[in-house]
């Protein structure tokens, strides 16, 4: 690998109406997603040609439909945004994927930007339909037995064996719910009955490895989809982890499990941690509030979450004595150490920092001032309205405004987010392409553009790097192309 690695998220955003007219989620999704004011294009379609989620790490392509729409219904359910993002329907959610970024600060500051651009669609459709017609929130369950996705995505090198990630991965994604848990009031998927729990996702993991993620969802995604050459590239495609409303929960979910991928990228020694029962082991984790419980391992050893996420710490700390150490990697390593001595401490320390905690200290206030119980339906509804993206409504947002989490990236900072793709990755290149020529790009994806000039000739420039693409690479080029004629001659010579 570079020294830099492609990240990136997908968020299938919950829906839901107060309109018993319009009770139809693909069809409030399709609605909602076409009423976000700011497409440079409506008429791009997305090119599916080089995904295929069917593809299996292991070796094989299981029996299933490929998703091909038609052009029309591909413009209805996708939108390629300027920030060189997508915005599109996934079964029934609205979904948004950040572009690629290069550090978890970057995924951050999309991720933020995705929240604004949801926000802005609920407002376009509350013009049409009214106030509170349809709700959006960033999270991960509606509490009725439904759980939707978050989906994280690495860049890493093909030659590793896909084994060995694995194996390296499963201890560490089992127990970095203690500082990336999104909170979750009640216990749903016929699991353990509980109050509260660290993780909305922990329920709904029922197996270790396989390539599903709606249905027996595993710990380990095996969906071999690189959206890059695939000769030598994999995306690792991360489905075990919560959606995060605050920053710094999302800043080391993120920086975490790259620096975790570059240790295992060099060979480095992991820690030699064996859980007895993964799918076991990250309910049990989700429920232990204190973060003090034991997990048992394989050959009858016993270690606490906190004590396994230190061993990689630990490992990670002595890789960089010897590895370059930039300053996007020391911030996490910084903020990694700070997080788990204050959860050893009192995990009451972080209600400003990581969402199981600012949430469960929200719902506990509330509760010891109206005198009720975690079974309360109002708790639920305040679980529930935490994750409201509109900036009004959403108790995350009151606290956000009352200053009781911590920033990471401002408020400005998000605001061009909204419509400016980083500079570092060919998310650049794509959303420079659909902002200068929204007429003549026919169709974009993760690994194109394709440009209609009007000579009856589709012309694609493949990005199969995405590290390529990048502002230093081609802003000369764009800005001394008048067409797209001239771009490819250019890109050609």
């Amino acid at each position: 690998m570079t020294t830099k690695r492609a990240l990136g998220t997908e968020t299938e955003f919950g829906i839901a109406t107060r309109d018993s007219e319009s009770v139809d989620p693909v069809s409030n999704s399709l609605f909602l997603i076409n009423h976000y004011p700011s497409f440079p294009s409506p008429k791009i379609l997305w090119d599916y040609e080089n995904e295929n989620p069917l593809l299996d790490i292991r070796g094989f392509e299981v029996e299933g439909e490929r998703e091909r729409p038609g052009p029309d219904y591909n413009r209805l359910l996708n939108k390629v945004l300027a920030n060189g993002g997508r915005l599109y329907v996934d079964g029934a959610h609205p979904e948004y994927s950040t572009p690629e970024c290069t550090t978890a600060r970057g995924v951050v500051l999309y991720e933020k930007a995705g929240e604004r651009i949801l926000a802005a669609a609920v407002r376009a459709v509350e013009l049409v339909r009214g106030p509170g017609s349809l709700l959006v929130y960033k999270n991960n369950t509606d509490g009725k037995g439904n759980s939707y996705g978050y989906h994280e995505n690495y860049l890493v090198a093909r030659a590793i064996p896909f084994e060995r990630i694995a194996r390296a991965l499963i201890p560490f994604l089992v127990t970095r719910q203690i500082y990336a848990g999104a909170g979750k009031v009640g216990a749903e998927n016929q699991t353990a009955a509980v109050s509260y729990q660290l993780s909305q996702r922990a329920d709904f993991f029922e197996t270790l490895m396989d390539l599903n993620t709606m249905v027996k969802r595993p710990i380990i995604n095996t969906r071999d989809e690189p959206h890059a050459d695939p000769a030598k590239y994999r995306r690792l495609h991360v489905i075990a982890g919560d959606v995060n409303m605050t920053e710094v929960a999302t800043f080391l979910k993120v920086g975490a499990m790259s620096i975790v991928l570059d240790m295992i990228e060099d060979n480095w020694p992991l820690p030699a941690v064996e859980l007895e029962d993964p799918v076991l082991a990250i309910k049990t984790v989700s429920r232990d509030l204190a973060v003090k419980g034991d997990l048992k391992l394989a050959g009858g050893r016993t270690a606490t979450a906190i004590a396994v996420q230190r061993a990689y710490l630990r490992a990670a700390q002595d890789f960089y004595a010897s590895h370059e150490l930039t300053l996007p990697v020391k911030e996490v390593l910084v903020r990694w150490e700070e997080t788990l001595d204050k959860l050893e401490r009192d995990p009451r320390e972080l209600d400003r920092e990581l969402d199981w905690v600012a949430k469960r200290a929200l719902i506990e206030s509330y509760l010891e001032r109206k005198g009720c119980g975690w079974d309360d339906p109002r708790v639920a509804m305040m679980d529930l309205q935490y994750h409201d993206v509109r900036p009004d409504k959403g108790l995350f947002y009151a606290l956000e405004r009352a200053n009781r989490v911590e920033r990471i990236v401002s408020d400005e900072e998000v605001r061009q987010a909204e419509t400016v793709a980083p500079f570092d990755t060919r998310a650049y290149f794509r959303a420079a392409c659909v902002k200068k020529w929204p007429q003549e790009v026919y169709a974009a994806s993760w690994t194109s553009v394709l440009f209609d000039a009007g000579n009856a000739v589709i012309k694609k420039v493949p990005l199969l790097e995405p590290l390529r693409g990048t502002e230093a690479l081609t802003k000369g080029l764009l800005d001394e192309s008048e067409t797209v004629d001239v771009l490819l001659e250019k890109l050609k010579a």
